[in-house]
């Protein structure tokens, strides 16, 4: 059935419901530049009238992103047209970090700061982590500030979002950044070793799509959106290989939606995983864990 419109965001919440997606930040969360003087309000009011919610904060990223007079009103003119703020400035604030986004790469979500938090809690030193469908490799970025040693991998079909990857997390070198289907893009080498496995898969279901936001509809790439029929096409084909690559107790964890929660803990179960799922009302969102059981002694 069709999702109700979402509601007007608040600066500070992370506007995305199940099957839906919103601008990311709310402009002016942590990292953000200060608020100090007002923004010139010419700026503000293009964008007031552009429909921007948070138009002053929006204007002060921009003036501060844009060299000269000349650039800033390319700048306003491709946000009041709709492209999405973090695509018009080039970066995006995910885990205390700056994230730098190409255009047409997936803009990483605060809410997917839940699957972050799950992650690094399993961390150890020296693991082997992988981030699955990387994107602009926000969450490979974020744990590898947090984690110690760790042998971290990230891998993308999309070719813009590896190169965007690339970038972020430049200190790996671009040999550990791979491009390719899902596990078909990973060293042989990884198998059986991995302990700490995320992938944030597409789960909008395809018929939902035209219900997006234009924003992400129409200047993010279509694979990172469409999650097929019911929302779990590519989930699926992550469990049913993660058993393959996981380390005994390794884990895998998958950013989904609540409704499709019972859904994905029998997809876990039906590929020999231990699964669990924690859904966090802050962060709007659910995270699918699957566990490799330990072999036998």
């Amino acid at each position: 059935m069709p999702l109700p419109p979402p509601p007007e965001p608040l600066p500070g919440d992370a506007p995305w419901t199940d099957g839906g997606a919103e601008p990311v930040h709310a402009p002016g969360e942590d990292g953000e530049p200060p608020g100090g003087d007002p923004p010139d309000p010419g700026v503000v009011a293009r964008l007031r009238r552009a429909g921007c919610v948070f138009a002053e904060e929006e204007a002060r990223l921009l003036i501060a992103a844009a060299p000269d007079p000349a650039e800033l009103d390319t700048l306003i003119g491709r946000r009041t047209t709709g492209e999405p703020l973090e695509h018009v400035i080039g970066r995006a604030r995910f885990g205390g970090l700056w994230i730098a986004v190409d255009p047409g790469v997936f803009v990483p979500r605060r809410r997917t700061e839940f699957l972050l938090e799950r992650a690094v809690a399993l961390l150890r030193p020296g693991a082997v982590v992988v981030d699955l469908c990387c994107g602009s490799g926000a969450l490979g970025a974020a744990l590898l500030a947090r984690g110690e040693r760790l042998e971290l991998h990230a891998a993308d079909l999309d070719p813009t979002a590896v190169r965007c990857a690339r970038r972020n997390l430049a200190a790996l070198g671009a040999h550990r950044v791979h491009r390719g289907d899902l596990f078909e893009a990973l060293p042989s080498g990884l198998r059986g070793r991995i302990d700490v496995l995320v992938a944030n898969v597409p789960y909008v279901p395809t018929e939902e799509i035209a219900l997006l936001p234009g924003e992400a509809r129409d200047h993010e790439a279509r694979t990172a959106l469409d999650g097929g029929r019911d929302g779990l096409d590519v989930l699926r084909r992550v469990v049913a290989g993660a058993a393959r690559w996981l380390a005994p107790g390794g884990r895998l964890l998958v950013e989904t939606g609540e409704r499709q929660r019972a859904g994905a803990l029998d997809v876990v179960a039906e590929h020999g995983l231990l699964p669990d799922a924690v859904t966090s009302e802050e962060h709007g969102t659910t995270v699918v864990t699957g566990t490799r059981p330990n072999r036998s002694p």
